[in-house]
């Protein structure tokens, strides 16, 4: 997570209409969040390479790269694979909004768009990508446990075939072993 002292966290905004990146850059700095714009795929996905943000904001229409194409190398590359993408885009037919869903969206914003409209849901977003990435967190440790513990079972169980071996028949070693299982 790129959220630092004082920051609601990063955000990238894409989009080829300067207007929209100076609203979308002044909405989301007062709201706390750190913001990154570019108004380009190819720019957007060289900032990604740069630093991870928290949430990309995505125009569908831009000059280069399309942003469906833009979302697919985002959610193909590992480093950002989890990093929510939400649509923002003037293109309202449901074809559109399937296809940035099918491209790895997590959302899609008509514009024009309601500032409090945006900034709800950047934030429904950024909180499940928090909590998903606390309990990826927690579960980490439980599997390295879970893990030590497998490997200590095997090495009890080679340690008593091994004293088994050494000593047919020893009453304290078969009730240690049926102890350990």
């Amino acid at each position: 997570m790129n959220k630092t002292k004082g920051s609601a966290g990063r955000i990238l905004v894409v989009d080829d209409a300067p207007d929209n990146l100076r609203l979308l850059m002044a909405l989301l700095k007062n709201a706390g969040f750190e913001v990154l714009t570019a108004a380009d795929g190819e720019t957007a996905l060289g900032l990604v390479s740069d630093g991870c943000p928290d949430l990309v904001l995505l125009d569908v229409l831009l000059p280069d790269l399309n942003g469906y194409d833009v979302c697919r190398q985002l959610k193909n590359n590992p480093q950002t694979a989890e990093t929510p993408v939400i649509f923002i885009s003037g293109l309202d037919e449901s074809i559109e909004k399937l296809q940035a869903f099918d491209a790895g969206g997590v959302d899609y914003i008509c514009k024009p768009f309601h500032s409090e409209e945006v900034l709800a849901r950047i934030e429904t977003h950024l909180k499940l990508r928090y909590a998903l990435q606390t309990v990826q967190d927690q579960k980490m440790p439980l599997n390295e446990k879970s893990l030590n513990e497998k490997k200590l079972n095997g090495n009890s169980a080679s340690i008593n075939i091994r004293w088994q071996e050494c000593c047919p028949g020893n009453y304290y070693i078969q009730k240690f072993s049926e102890n350990c299982y």
